[in-house]
């Protein structure tokens, strides 16, 4: 009797089921006024108070009941020192990263999720950069909060935060090579050592066969 993996990969051998996974990217393009709720106060708000907003903003996104603002990288800090200091967006409660290698010159991207307590709003930021060179501002001195998260998404997808205090591994050993949450991380495990006992990598601890 054959048994599938996770996700219905089946036939594999893979016990996450992750290599027999394949999964269609939704693009989802710009929203157009009005974007609905309170989505369109903030925009007008931010456009009022910063003269070159249809400069910093590549697009609008509205969806699954978010707003995203895509935000040049050379605009991020400007962008966000206004949402902080005049439409009182006082916390940055995440910052996190994904990879679409599909995406050229536009692979990494930087996420960072807003929460104004004055306004019981909550927005997103987004930064794309090219792996070739994946350089975003640091925002630490924005909202000091983002220091470990800047770090983990540095750890997870090599995203370089300028002028971060300290950006150095937060999950991983210092000289860990790769980046583990990229789309191209090799799947699978490494010979460890525990107690003077040696575990397998993953795909040969079990099979369902």
């Amino acid at each position: 009797m054959s048994k599938s993996g996770m996700f219905g990969s089946k036939g594999s051998g893979d016990t996450s089921g992750f290599s027999g996974l394949v999964k269609s990217e939704t693009v989802i393009g710009s929203a157009q006024r009005p974007y609905g709720g309170y989505f369109d106060q903030v925009a007008d708000d931010l456009e009022r108070a910063y003269p070159l907003f249809s400069d910093a903003i590549e697009q609008v996104v509205v969806d699954r009941g978010e707003l995203t603002l895509f935000i040049k990288p050379d605009r991020l800090t400007e962008v966000a020192k206004i949402l902080r200091d005049q439409l009182r967006f006082e916390m940055c409660v995440g910052v996190n990263g994904v990879h679409y290698p599909d995406q050229t010159n536009r692979e990494l991207h930087t996420i960072y999720s807003l929460l104004s307590i004055t306004r019981n709003q909550r927005i997103r930021l987004e930064v794309c950069v090219s792996e070739k060179s994946p350089h975003v501002p640091s925002l630490v001195e924005v909202w000091a909060g983002t220091n470990w998260h800047e770090r983990e998404t540095y750890d997870m997808f090599g995203i370089i935060f300028d002028n971060h205090p300290g950006l150095t591994r937060i999950l991983m050993p210092d000289d860990w090579a790769g980046f583990p949450q990229r789309k191209d991380y090799p799947l699978g495990g490494i010979e460890i050592e525990y107690k003077g006992a040696t575990v397998p990598a993953p795909s040969q601890r079990r099979s369902y066969t």
